[in-house]
């Protein structure tokens, strides 16, 4: 079996235009959001030695996405915004611009490729993407965790759902799971982490679904309904996300 190598683009830039070479779980309408449009490049180009790649020989298998960031910034204080991951997607491009110091590293995603999934392999690159913030100097790693099983319970409120745990204490959901095990610890909701807008067209050819009914609608793979607005020809889909924080103890040289 030819082993699991996980490294930065800044160490294999050659790999960069295969970080999309795999099936992966995100939702069609997900790659719509705006942001994402607009700063995964840029995460590639500016900052390739926070984006890790997940190979086995020739083959593609994993991919995280993390930016760094001034958390304890003026204005910021250290706590997490309720935006979640759109936020501390600007927050990080706005300090690189203007050269404000990071003092943590976010996560932005961890995605595995579909035929891999249930084999461990998403611990590992959380495991990477923490080694990486600590050689890099960064004593936490926070992460805007989309909970897996959220899916299944669109209508369940979100602070509901993330403190939800099993018998022995952990979390319910099994993203959040691997999150906590790893030496996580929850730290808040960010209930609109993510937004997506589109007209009823978009969404129609991005669900299959008709949008013609004002209201929620469920949509498969989003964590919450849609809310849809025929009068207005539009829908929007606001993703809530948890705040996992994740100090990183230094090694002993």
């Amino acid at each position: 079996m030819t082993a699991l190598k996980i490294t930065t683009i800044a160490q294999r830039p050659e790999l960069a235009d295969r970080l999309w070479d795999m099936a992966d779980s995100w939702p069609a309408f997900s790659q719509h959001d705006s942001l994402a449009w607009l700063l995964y490049p840029r995460m590639v180009a500016e900052l390739p030695e926070y984006v890790l790649i997940a190979t086995e020989g020739d083959t593609v298998v994993a991919r995280g996405f993390s930016v760094p960031f001034a958390q304890h910034a003026p204005g910021r204080d250290g706590v997490l915004p309720a935006r979640g991951w759109d936020q501390v997607l600007m927050w990080a491009f706005s300090d690189l611009r203007r050269g404000v110091a990071p003092d943590t590293v976010s996560a932005i995603e961890i995605s595995v490729d579909t035929a891999r999934q249930g084999e461990g392999l998403s611990g590992l690159m959380l495991a990477a993407m923490r080694d990486n913030a600590r050689e890099r100097g960064f004593a936490e790693v926070v992460a805007p965790v989309r909970p897996s099983g959220k899916p299944a319970e669109p209508d369940t409120p979100i602070r509901e759902y993330a403190y939800r745990t099993r018998e022995d204490g952990l979390p319910h959901d099994s993203w959040l799971r691997v999150h906590v095990r790893a030496g996580g610890v929850i730290d808040s909701v960010a209930p609109l982490s993510m937004t997506i807008t589109g007209s009823l067209a978009d969404w129609r050819t991005w669900t299959g679904l008709p949008f013609d009914t004002a209201g929620p609608v469920h949509v498969p793979g989003a964590l919450t309904p849609v809310h849809c607005d025929p009068e207005q020809g539009y829908a929007a889909y606001v993703e809530p996300n948890v705040w996992v924080r994740h100090p990183i103890t230094q090694s002993i040289a």
